[in-house]
């Protein structure tokens, strides 16, 4: 066997061996998590279109690699130099340059449909959403006001919104239906925030006027399913930027729609209107119920502790 074959089989065999290693690798896991290429799991119908776009990219990106690849090795392994006699050359061949300029301009042409067709889709409102809600940032904390459902608007007794305002003690809750689509309107009262629930795979930012920039203060979605998750503000907007959090609470429909009909009444104990931990307490209907954030805490608003929580 000649020195030039030992090489080939060395490689080879080395080829095959990180192959094996990949695949033992992923036998772990599910194929869900494999196609989704550390794409994270998403609650909004949205969230799912993004990640088809997101592997579809991925698979596409691999097979482009693996060609380039295999087009860059095989020279290398099987073209080496092998005299002094000059090889063919191929530099003007017309053929060959149109087929790799037209190749990358289909991938581009391709890839930019399926983006352009998918943002569609995300972006996409209807006329009539089941439940309207403001989302009011300020420095720094937010201020939820429940503008409409089902057509009409949600008032308390006596007058007045149905609104949750956070505290440096309490993190305020954005309890919505799920199931149903929800529309976030947005608005600052100060500086430019940022609305961003990581599991909505979402996030847009919030202008003290929505016609700033025309800016589109407005998205809708549908949450998949019942579950707690927490919102953050993604945009730097002062000292306690990284502790504006809130939570989505995402409740089946005829629990919210007991949550919402509470908070238009008032609490005989209190002689005010149910605040969202009351109103959830009321109900009680177990987890979900829970009167108080769960994926997040307050901050300590005192700048000389050294340590912070939220």
């Amino acid at each position: 066997m000649s020195q030039e074959e030992r090489s080939r089989k060395r490689r080879l065999a080395k080829v095959i061996g990180l192959v094996g290693l990949v695949a033992f690798a992923a036998t772990g896991c599910s194929t869900d998590e494999v196609l989704r290429f550390g794409w994270p799991v998403g609650v909004t119908e949205q969230a799912d279109d993004m990640r088809r776009l997101w592997t579809g990219s991925v698979i596409a990106s691999l097979v482009v690699g693996v060609i380039t690849w295999v087009l860059i090795l095989w020279p290398v392994a099987f073209h080496r130099k092998k005299g002094d006699k000059l090889p063919r050359q191929t530099q003007y061949n017309n053929v060959l340059e149109l087929i790799y300029t037209g190749i990358p301009v289909i991938i581009v042409v391709v890839l930019f449909v399926f983006t352009a067709s998918t943002e569609n889709r995300v972006l996409a409102k209807t006329d009539k959403p089941d439940l309207k809600v403001q989302a009011l940032a300020f420095q720094w904390n937010w201020d939820f006001s429940y503008l409409e459902s089902n057509g009409t608007k949600p008032t308390v007794q006596g007058g007045g919104e149905v609104h949750t305002v956070g505290s440096t003690r309490e993190i305020p809750l954005l309890v919505v239906p799920a199931g149903r689509v929800v529309e976030y309107q947005l608005r600052a009262r100060d500086v430019i925030h940022s609305f961003y629930v990581p599991e909505m795979h979402f996030k847009r930012d919030v202008f003290p006027y929505p016609e700033k920039n025309n800016q589109d203060n407005t998205f809708q979605n549908k949450i998949d399913r019942p579950g707690s998750f927490v919102g953050r503000c993604a945009e730097l907007c002062g000292s306690y930027h990284a502790f504006m959090n809130f939570e989505v609470r995402a409740l089946p429909g005829e629990q919210f729609d007991q949550y919402l009909r509470l908070r238009t009444q008032i609490n005989p104990r209190t002689a005010a209107p149910y605040t969202a931990a009351e109103a959830l307490t009321q109900m009680n209907c177990g987890e979900l119920c829970t009167p108080y954030a769960v994926t997040t805490s307050p901050f300590n608003p005192d700048r000389t502790a050294r340590t912070a929580s939220g």
